[in-house]
């Protein structure tokens, strides 16, 4: 766990809809946000775009627990969901959802990748590390929610692996997929290129000769 902590200063919001959101980002440099879960009703909440855009540059605020300050009262959430406009460097929505201390949470938390270029299938065969995953989603308690989890490369050769069952998660942490019985891959070392290029090239293996009893030879002769 990191010391790492985010706080976002929120207003309640009351005007509701999609022309009042455009007008928020618009005039006001905010974005309009929803505060859900927890057994309370979905709050709609105003952040400014400058707070949360500055948050977001980090990449521990996807796996923090982040502190709301809704006027005079402090809501513990994770965000579940942020919309970004599909040309500009603009955030348009954001999702929280409230966090109890009794109450495990699902969050998706960034793998960071170690030793890659020291890999030995990397260093050594020439090879390529293929990222299948970047994250894993998690089941755990607000108290043990890690910041990223490790994945070691070092060991792996050409051809092998990493799978969810491979990596040690923290105490208290649980994997969602392998809870389903979902072993996913997580990284791959792939061959070098030119191995792989000329092992799909490979001609076929040859026809087998003829029988030199077919043809004529396999007619019955006369005495």
């Amino acid at each position: 766990m990191s010391a790492e902590e985010f706080e976002l200063n929120c207003t309640v919001r009351t005007d509701l809809g999609k022309g009042a959101s455009r007008r928020l980002r618009r005039l006001n440099g905010d974005i309009p946000a929803v505060l859900y879960g927890g057994g309370e009703d979905p709050v709609s909440l105003t952040i400014a775009h400058k707070d949360i855009a500055k948050a977001t540059e980090n990449e521990a605020f996807f796996s923090h627990i982040i502190t709301l300050n809704v006027g005079k009262k402090k809501q513990k959430a994770v965000i579940k969901a942020l919309q970004r406009h599909p040309a500009k460097a603009i955030l348009m929505h954001a999702d929280f959802q409230r966090v109890s201390d009794k109450v495990q949470i699902t969050v998706n938390v960034p793998i960071h990748f170690l030793n890659e270029d020291k890999c030995a299938g990397v260093k050594t065969g020439g090879g390529s590390i293929i990222k299948t995953l970047n994250e894993i989603e998690i089941h755990c308690f607000p108290k043990d929610l890690p910041e990223f989890i490790e994945v070691d490369m070092l060991l792996l050769g050409i051809g092998e692996a990493v799978h969810l069952a491979d990596i040690t998660l923290p105490t208290g942490v649980a994997s969602v997929a392998l809870a389903a019985d979902n072993n996913l891959t997580v990284a791959t070392v792939q061959a070098p290129r030119a191995e792989v290029e000329e092992a799909s090239a490979a001609p076929d293996a040859p026809d087998a000769p003829e029988s030199e009893a077919s043809g004529d030879d396999s007619e019955e002769k006369e005495d």
